[in-house]
């Protein structure tokens, strides 16, 4: 079967947040909002206010900042006893995977809103749960898409061009992924195969992405919202979920997976900039021409993404370390199987290596 996924209403624009209430009223009168605290003084405190005098019962929950079983099993508790009948997820990737977590749990809806447009989590119906330490976990699958999902563009560009341009980086790993889940004629997250319109929207995500994706962060950077910014958030946030989750995810995403095996240094990188090292390195196992290479190498290091493992923080790892990254990427379930051929653990290892050193090399 093929099998297309999305949110039942996608809403983005500025003040998006405070012009839909009524919407949000359509899906209940007492939710629980999550955000972590810096968020709440940010935006989430306003947002609570502006809620509260529509005639919402609100419960703030401070999220502790990782999507694992425990936080979720916490909040799951304080809004059974506030008696929640809808979960608002306020915040960057860990927050949303954590509010869908919650809301599946409860059978509530869920309203998505994100503040940065960095993941492509505030559309999927998945969550990516981490250890107490960060470490990866697991996936958690859902039967439905979120209800709503609210993109405030005024807010998202006052957040950190880093963040933007991380978004753009997992965003691009979404066309190169559906490509090989393409060639392999494998199934997607939703365990089907691909739709066109998946794989149409994942296609059209990376043409956006390098068409104004520089454009957007200057606009970024000046705290500005403009054509190219309303773009690339589109692109990060809508194209690139739906085009994941409908298109399918294979080596990119499942190294960065990997990387969460090792320690140090490397955990201070955000979802993105490892995604984008994960993508060259499938890039190198797909023998991709030194054209698409560098557009891609060249296009990361005007965003500010690493493109050697220096840069990666990973410049003194040994050659087990590496190993490690290909174990934990190609264990059973990841979305490396989805390649249209084998790889194995020590062909990472190898193409990470490859990766740096053509890098290297290239800037010479």
């Amino acid at each position: 079967m093929r099998i297309f996924a999305s949110p039942s209403r996608y809403i983005q624009g500025e003040n998006a947040l405070f012009e839909n209430a009524k919407q949000i009223l359509q899906l209940g009168s007492h939710p629980v909002l999550l955000c972590d605290d810096v968020v709440y003084q940010i935006v989430g405190e306003k947002f609570h206010d502006y809620l509260t005098r529509y005639g919402f019962h609100v419960l703030h929950v401070a999220f502790n900042g990782e999507a694992s079983d425990a936080e979720i099993e916490r909040v799951v508790a304080l809004a059974e006893k506030d008696g929640a009948d809808l979960v608002i997820g306020l915040g960057g990737g860990k927050t949303i995977d954590s509010a869908k977590a919650i809301a599946d749990i409860l059978g509530r809806p869920v309203v998505i809103a994100p503040t940065i447009a960095s993941t492509d989590a505030p559309t999927s119906a998945l969550s990516v749960i981490y250890t107490e330490d960060g470490a990866f976990e697991k996936y958690i699958f859902y039967s439905k898409n979120p209800e709503l999902v609210l993109v405030d563009t005024k807010v998202i560009a006052g957040a950190p061009k880093r963040l933007l341009a991380s978004g753009i980086a997992d965003g691009l790993a979404t066309w190169v992924e559906a490509r090989a889940v393409q060639q392999k004629n494998g199934t997607t997250m939703l365990g089907q195969r691909q739709s066109l319109a998946g794989v149409a929207i994942a296609k059209k995500c990376e043409e956006t992405l390098f068409a104004d994706g520089l454009q957007a962060i200057a606009a970024c950077e000046a705290k500005v919202v403009t054509p190219a910014l309303e773009n690339i958030i589109e692109a990060n946030t809508l194209l690139s979920g739906v085009g994941f989750e409908s298109g399918g995810l294979a080596a990119a995403h499942a190294i960065h997976n990997g990387f969460t095996a090792l320690t140090g240094d490397i955990h201070h990188l955000t979802h993105g900039e490892k995604v984008a090292y994960g993508t060259l390195t499938q890039l190198f196992l797909e023998n991709r021409s030194k054209e698409e290479l560098e557009k891609y190498i060249r296009f990361y290091q005007k965003i500010g993404m690493p493109t050697t493992l220096k840069e990666m923080h990973l410049e003194n790892a040994s050659y087990e370390d590496l190993l490690k990254v290909g174990q934990q990427a190609t264990i059973e379930g990841e979305t490396i199987h989805q390649m249209p051929f084998e790889i194995s653990a020590s062909d990472i290892a190898g193409a990470i290596l490859a990766v740096d050193q053509y890098v290297r090399d290239l800037d010479k």
